[in-house]
């Protein structure tokens, strides 16, 4: 058995489910936790050293017992990953309430009650990492995406702060900020808000839809994400920022050298706008 435990929220698909098969191979013991009915997942609970559990990051005694699971099987968690997200795009007019909240209580509020459970263990051991996956979109827009992306900078600002008192207990705050990749998030954990009746904004939606449809065309490989996160858990350093994919680190450094009125330029005639 290995000697070193990650948990790991979201496994049911996407790079949830790609990382933890991939720490698995590498040897680690892996809790994979997944929303609802663990044991219906065959494949996951056929590895050996891997724990398939229930953690719902809205509900936070799923996130204790997930956590106090994986502590019992395997005595101890090293790493925990925050992986789970959802994605709420579309026009802000036509977007509703819950789906503003639930933005915010899955990708921020839930990220940090796991990492407020995931504390205390680790404070007493005076060690471990919390490696949180933010976005490109955590650093840069995109037109529609008024609620994800405010999510995602929550979450690079929340990592950053927390960082400090974690460095005073030994533990790491780790953020991978993936590009584009080639996963189901569209499906099951993403949601389009727009309203038909709302005709002056026909040309915008349709320009951005085609421009979305492109740029998933040329997604990247998921495995790209699971490699820097087993960078970001296993190199020892105390670097914060891990960007996975080219297009991240393009669109990115792009960021960087622009000031405001330059990068807005860019993406609206990116977008077609």
């Amino acid at each position: 058995m290995s000697n070193e435990t990650i948990l790991i929220t979201g496994c049911s698909s996407g790079i949830g489910r790609l990382t933890a098969t991939f720490f698995q191979q590498k040897g680690w013991n892996v809790i994979a936790t997944v929303r609802s009915k663990p044991d219906v997942d065959a494949e996951l609970n056929a590895l050996d050293n891997v724990l398939v559990t229930t953690l719902d990051v809205t509900k936070k005694d799923t996130i204790e017992a997930a956590i106090a699971a994986g502590i019992d099987r395997f005595g101890k968690i090293d790493v925990v990953l925050n992986n789970a997200g959802y994605g709420s795009y579309g026009l802000l007019e036509a977007t509703p309430e819950h789906k503003m909240r639930m933005q915010y209580e899955v990708n921020v509020i839930g990220t940090m009650l796991v990492m407020q459970a995931i504390i205390p263990h680790f404070r007493e051991r005076g060690a471990g990492t919390i490696i949180n996956i933010s976005s490109m979109g955590g650093k840069i827009t995109f037109p529609l995406g008024t609620l994800y992306h405010g999510s995602k900078f929550a979450v690079e600002g929340m990592s950053e702060a927390l960082s400090f008192e974690m460095s005073a207990i030994g533990v790491r705050v780790k953020l991978v900020e993936p590009g584009m990749m080639k996963t189901n998030f569209g499906g099951s954990s993403f949601d389009m808000n727009l309203d038909p009746s709302l005709t002056e904004y026909d040309d915008f939606v349709a320009g951005m839809t085609a421009a979305m449809a492109a740029g998933g065309e040329s997604a990247g490989d998921p495995i790209t994400v699971a490699e820097t996160i087993w960078q970001a858990a296993t190199d020892g350093s105390d670097q914060l920022r891990y960007v996975a994919g080219e297009d991240a680190e393009q669109i990115i450094a792009a960021r960087k050298a622009m000031d405001d009125p330059d990068y807005l330029a860019l993406i609206r005639s990116q977008m077609g706008l």
